[in-house]
């Protein structure tokens, strides 16, 4: 049998062997190539949480809105043409005989016609109205209802905003939905911009191409080919520089921003934060501030040539400011409007009209963020005891303030003219005050300055100087004597004398009337009135340190007093605002009501947040304090505020004090009308002395802004447990109207001497008449 045949082994082809470096050259091309996509896909999620977390979280941060009280106008207000239409200025409206939109007025000699701005006060919004103000002389007449007919009793104005709290990077905007954004700014902005934004999906190849055929065209950059998408990337989300690296960050993020947002919702955040201006150092974001700051306008009310206008700044806000660069915008404005055109969106008569009309922006107007820093100043201490910082300056809050712009311009003004002229004439230089001036029925602060200068923002005197109030103290150790009716009465004898006390350190201290004069007894109303050191000290101390320091409590003063004889005659310090608290609580018959510099607080969508209502707790009976506002009265009359008078006239009645402290460091005056209080300070900042007693100083101020701003003589009310008494007051008995000499007093019910005066007891008495006589009498 033959053997099969013999296989041959197959013989296998050797590979030639990879070299070992490259191997490991590929192991690490396929995990470089892993871990780069890895960290990609690990950025991308970055990238994606950045857009989500703020883009679905509070996208803005909106300062806080601090306004005036609102401004009343009524038919017998003081107010002239002139000033009515410089309290328009402020309320930045714009001058239109057609009175094409809210916030616009014209004037013919002694008439106003206006038509105001809707607005949501804190009790309720009230909508736009067309009125007509009718002047006699510098008063309003009449005020007529053009819309309704008919005339007005009353018409509420906004109120004027005074500051902001700004966050750090201070921009402002006024957030709008995308249906109150008039269609046809978003075709216009669509057609400039980015024509292709609802086919796109964040890039665009066409408007890339686009631009750079006509950049390559123009030998130079004139055309974009930023989507709006990536003009909000690069807005909301990254900074302005020039790397490529900024430019791949807003390419990726347009187009996470498109996967994860409706078109809609994208263009509505980009009109709410496009940047289109500089307003000092307020950036002015979005189309619905914008419209304001350049036209007082709001969105609803702007014409075609507006709306080319504005979408024309985005291109560059600065470079083509219409108020710097009037041309540049002009002529960017009408290639907007040529745009418009070709596209066939306007039709060749809206065009041509368009293009003729003017720029149309009103001047410029700069809303500072803080027009009155010490009163701001004083609202935000106020504010930080029940609201976070973060609120205050996020959150878009509307505080709604005292302040009457009226009154505190006219206590700038008055400061403006006094301090120069008591500089000049005492030869002192570096004079600095503060002044709070008050409703007196309810506390509100009306006007408030912190120092010299009403614009410099920094050390609050109003809150933070911390003075002696010399006489300003003495009405509440005379309070103290008069709460107790059995012991002291107005005409009460008091020793004006000299006398020493013993200091803790073994010393004496020998206190002495300001002319060095001793008057011996006087009538403790007269040693008010007079303001004489040593009667007062005398009472002072009979009365006990500790319960003038109780009352000085009961008026409403918490910082504590060190129980010390010279705290009698003011040694005791006090900031002008404590001082003030002091004085309202005398001014409106002891009933303690905190000085309050808010209204209201809104949110930003108007929903009410919080009120501060007045407040009132009697903490001293109403009979002493009636006693002593008399006295106080008697100052200005006949004792050492009698100078006021000069200036004042003479049918308004008030009531205040002077006060002044040793080597006449601090001028100080404090006073109060029907209608108004306020207290004064002038000092220096170095303690040196001012030569300005209470009266030749602060008096000054106070007198002259009275003059200017009260309108209600003072009338107190009698209380039921006081009695007005005629007084012979050379002996202090009881006498009538008809004895020779006699004034009439209050005392405290049961108080009043019973004893007659001489004059009583000279006269005979009246012989009775017949019985048949008296029949016919």
């Amino acid at each position: 049998m033959a053997k099969p045949p013999r296989r041959r082994r197959a013989v296998r082809e050797r590979r030639p062997q990879i070299p070992l470096w490259r191997r490991w050259l590929r192991k690490l091309l396929w995990g470089s190539l892993a871990c780069a996509a890895l960290a990609g896909a690990l950025y991308l999620a970055y990238l994606d949480y950045r857009v989500r977390h703020q883009f679905e979280g509070r996208r803005w941060t909106l300062p806080a809105s601090v306004y005036a009280v609102p401004v009343e106008l009524y038919p017998g207000a003081a107010s002239s043409p002139a000033e009515t239409e410089h309290l328009l200025t402020l309320l930045n409206y714009r001058r239109d005989r057609h009175l094409g939109s809210q916030g616009s007025y014209y004037r013919r000699r002694q008439t106003l016609t206006l038509r105001t701005r809707a607005f949501r006060f804190p009790d309720g919004p009230e909508d736009s109205q067309r009125v007509r103000l009718r002047f006699r002389g510098r008063r309003i007449a009449a005020i007529e209802d053009l819309d309704h007919g008919g005339r007005l009793p009353l018409l509420r104005l906004e109120p004027v905003q005074i500051g902001s709290f700004y966050p750090a990077h201070k921009e402002d905007r006024i957030l709008v939905k995308l249906d109150q954004v008039p269609p046809l700014l978003i075709q216009t902005l669509l057609a400039v911009e980015d024509r292709d934004f609802y086919r796109h999906h964040g890039l665009s190849p066409r408007a890339i191409a686009r631009a750079l055929w006509a950049d390559l065209r123009a030998g130079r950059i004139v055309q974009g080919g930023s989507t709006l998408t990536q003009q909000l990337v690069k807005n909301f989300f990254l900074s302005s520089e020039r790397r490529l690296t900024r430019k791949l960050n807003e390419a990726l993020m347009a187009l996470i921003l498109e996967a994860r947002y409706d078109k809609d919702e994208i263009l509505e955040a980009y009109l709410n934060e496009i940047y289109l201006g500089q307003d000092g150092a307020r950036a002015i974001h979005g189309f619905g501030l914008a419209s304001e700051y350049y036209f007082s306008r709001s969105l609803g009310e702007l014409q075609l040539h507006h709306i080319a206008l504005l979408v024309a700044l985005v291109r560059g806000p600065a470079y083509y400011d219409p108020r710097r660069h009037p041309e540049r915008a002009l002529k960017r404005r009408n290639l907007v409007l040529d745009i418009l055109h070709r596209q066939g969106i306007i039709d060749d008569r809206r065009w041509k009209r368009a293009k003729r009309q003017p720029l149309d922006v009103t001047p410029y107007f700069h809303r500072p963020s803080a027009r009155y820093p010490a009163f701001l100043d004083l609202v935000k201490r106020q504010l930080r005891l029940e609201y976070p910082e973060e609120a205050l300056t996020s959150e878009g809050l509307k505080i709604f303030t005292t302040l009457d712009i009226r009154v505190q311009d006219t206590l700038e003004r008055t400061v403006g003219e006094v301090l120069p002229r008591l500089e000049k004439g005492y030869r002192i230089k570096g004079l600095q005050t503060a002044a709070v001036v008050t409703r007196r029925g309810s506390g509100e602060i009306v006007a408030f300055l912190g120092g010299r200068d009403p614009r410099q923002a920094g050390f609050n005197r109003a809150i933070d100087s911390v003075r002696p109030v010399g006489s300003l103290i003495k009405p509440a150790v005379y309070l103290t004597a008069l709460m107790q009716p059995e012991r002291y009465t107005l005409i009460t004898p008091v020793p004006d004398t000299p006398l020493r006390l013993r200091n803790p350190d073994g010393t004496f201290w020998r206190p002495h009337n300001y002319d060095r004069k001793v008057h011996g007894q006087v009538p403790l109303h007269t040693a008010l009135a007079h303001s004489y050191n040593l009667a007062t000290v005398h009472l002072g101390m009979e009365v006990g340190l500790s319960h003038v320091a109780r009352t000085v409590r009961r008026l409403g003063v918490s910082r504590p007093l060190k129980l010390y004889p010279s705290m009698l005659l003011g040694a005791a310090s006090l900031t002008p605002l404590e001082v003030a608290q002091m004085y309202q609580t005398l001014a409106n018959q002891g009933f303690a009501m905190p000085l309050r510099a808010i209204q209201a607080i809104l949110a930003n969508d108007g929903t009410p947040l919080q009120r501060y209502p007045l407040a009132l707790k009697q903490t001293l009976d109403s009979g002493p304090v009636y006693l002593l506002d008399t006295v106080l009265e008697e100052v200005m009359t006949a004792g050492t505020g009698s100078s006021a008078y000069r200036i004042l006239p003479k049918t308004l009645t008030v009531a205040g004090k002077t006060g002044t402290t040793n080597d006449l460091r601090d001028s100080w005056f404090a006073g109060f009308s029907g209608d108004y209080l306020a207290v004064t300070w002038i000092g220096r900042d170095d303690n040196r002395p001012t030569r300005l007693t209470g009266a030749r100083g602060a008096l000054q101020i106070w007198a002259r802004l009275f003059a200017r701003i009260a309108r209600k003589p003072l009338q107190l009310p009698v209380p039921e447990t006081v009695e007005w008494v005629w007084i012979d007051p050379q002996t202090g008995g009881r006498a009538d109207e008809q004895c020779p000499g006699a004034q009439r007093f209050p005392f405290i019910a049961g108080s009043a001497p019973e004893a007659p005066a001489p004059c009583l007891q000279r006269r005979p008495e009246p012989v009775p008449l017949p019985g048949w006589l008296r029949r016919w009498f």
